[in-house]
């Protein structure tokens, strides 16, 4: 057969910081597959996937593939080789079709839902079933004008913010205090602002969440009083 992860196939789920936590969490603990991350923008993402000898890869906005190198092409051929068994055979055989239909120079929607039909129709699984396999919590995002945007540094996949450190800790500690809180900031590569995201068990908790994280930003990077976060903003009375 085809071995997948130690001392076979290298893979990995390549995600931003905007994957919804419950998608990466649904990953990671009830698929056991291993999640990577890379910087926004479908380039960064994609050059992460290439990394492994089967790479998926999507933005939170759908761009995105899978990616298969030559390495796991040939451990399927292989297989087909050897005198397989009638299963073995049977998915390998499945293995070659999905990578043929899959587009893997770029995203392509029509050649991607192709393939989702096609394995629902192998694990005998309706759309509703695959819809219901998780739920995503509740987020909400934000932006703040600030007089210098590059005062802000991140780590390479954004998750975390290195300058000021006083902010991820202020960040940290919002978190902290919500259920399934999560959240970061990143500058805007378009504009001269910086960008929020926030996600929380409940919507209520989300919209409050990213406002906190939008005030106290603001604050440590010495925003001008016009361009203060508003409670309306964010749905928060």
């Amino acid at each position: 057969g085809i071995q997948v992860g130690e001392g076979g196939l290298s893979y990995a789920c390549v995600q931003t910081a905007y994957a919804n936590g419950a998608a990466t969490r649904f990953l990671t603990q009830e698929m056991k597959v291993q999640v990577a991350m890379g910087k926004t923008g479908v380039k960064y993402v994609e050059h992460v996937a290439k990394q492994y000898d089967i790479g998926v890869y999507f933005e939170a906005n759908g761009h995105g593939t899978v990616i298969v190198q030559p390495k796991a092409f040939q451990a399927i051929q292989d297989v087909l080789s050897k005198s397989p068994t009638p299963e073995q055979q049977r998915a390998c055989k499945r293995l070659l079709a999905f990578v043929k239909v899959v587009n893997q120079a770029v995203g392509d929607a029509i050649s991607l839902l192709l393939a989702v039909e096609g394995v629902l129709a192998c694990m005998d699984m309706a759309i509703d079933d695959w819809v219901r396999m998780y739920k995503d919590v509740p987020s909400r995002q934000g932006k703040i004008l600030v007089p210098d945007r590059l005062q802000v540094k991140t780590t390479e996949d954004e998750t975390q913010v290195t300058e000021p450190a006083s902010l991820q800790q202020e960040i940290s500690r919002l978190c902290a205090e919500v259920d399934c809180g999560r959240a970061f900031i990143r500058p805007s590569g378009t504009e001269n602002a910086v960008r929020v995201y926030a996600e929380a068990s409940t919507t209520e908790a989300a919209n409050l969440l990213a406002f906190k994280v939008a005030q106290t930003t603001w604050k440590m990077l010495g925003g001008e009083a016009a361009a203060e976060p508003k409670g309306s903003e964010y749905n928060v009375e």
